[in-house]
């Protein structure tokens, strides 16, 4: 199998791992300075000093107090079972309402690279040739 391989949007990926994953202060910087409280809102976090937040509640000063991100979180905070901006389109390929600023969680994936190939999820790009 090649070392990379195109993505062809099945959505497996995001339905099993898009949800409960760890973030960094480099995804919240660009929200905080373009005003995206869309997803901001579904951010949990930790500061250093225990104090907890949602990620709306931030400012670009706070980034360097913060010791946990958790993606996702619903209303009132508690965390989600799914991505809030995964969609799947009537055409049955998967899409990411956030693509162009999505977390380096979800961008930086590749279910083929060595590390984190995953034959459970039946990805169809894990394959030497798609079914």
């Amino acid at each position: 199998m090649a070392k990379d391989q195109d993505c062809l949007q099945c959505g497996r990926c995001c339905e099993k791992w898009g949800w409960g994953q760890n973030g960094i202060p480099g995804d919240l910087a660009p929200w905080i300075a373009d005003s995206r409280a869309d997803i901001l809102q579904h951010v949990s976090i930790r500061f250093a000093d225990g104090r907890r937040a949602n990620g709306a509640e931030l400012s670009a000063s706070d980034l360097p107090a913060i010791s946990k991100i958790r993606y996702w979180v619903g209303p009132g905070g508690r965390m989600l079972d799914h991505c809030p901006f995964f969609l799947k389109g009537d055409d049955g390929k998967a899409w990411c309402r956030i693509h162009d600023t999505k977390p380096a969680v979800c961008a930086g994936f590749a279910p083929w690279a060595d590390i984190w190939h995953d034959y459970a999820l039946d990805c169809p790009a894990c394959r030497d040739t798609a079914p």
